[in-house]
Parts: C-alpha cells; sequence; structure tokens
C-alpha cells in the first residue's frame, strides 16, 4: 500500500515541471524518488516501519506510536 500522504504533482504553484515529483503531504515538500521509493513500498520497504516522517507524524496525530509487526 502506498502512504497516503505520497502525492504526485506536475508543479509547485508556481513552476510546472516535464513530468510529475513525489510531494510528501508531511512534510509539505517535494522528496527525492528514492524517498518515495520508500513510500511506495517497493523494494520491500514499507512506509509505516522504514519511514521516520510518517510514524513521527502518525503519532502526533493518534497520540500514540503505531503498532510494530515485526
Amino acid at each position: 500500500m502506498t502512504c497516503p500522504y505520497l502525492e504526485y504533482r506536475r508543479s509547485d504553484g508556481d513552476m510546472e515541471f516535464d513530468h510529475e515529483r513525489p510531494y510528501c503531504g508531511v512534510t509539505e515538500e517535494f522528496v527525492s524518488p528514492m524517498k518515495a521509493d520508500i513510500c511506495n513500498d517497493r523494494f520491500e520497504f514499507d512506509h509505516e516501519c522504514d519511514c521516520e516522517l510518517y510514524k513521527e507524524h502518525v503519532e502526533e496525530v493518534v497520540g500514540e506510536a503505531p503498532a510494530d509487526d515485526d
């Protein structure tokens, strides 16, 4: 499952891009394609376990750490 905070955008509001770029809704900034691999759970990454930003955001919203399934 892809991270619910990952979007792909063709502009940053001021500038148009030739192709869509990954945007993190948690940090409210564009991220590298390598970071987006974690967001997309590619290569056996899991955004719930491998992304510190996602985990911190969930803790802030929910008030507790997400369950670790390992």
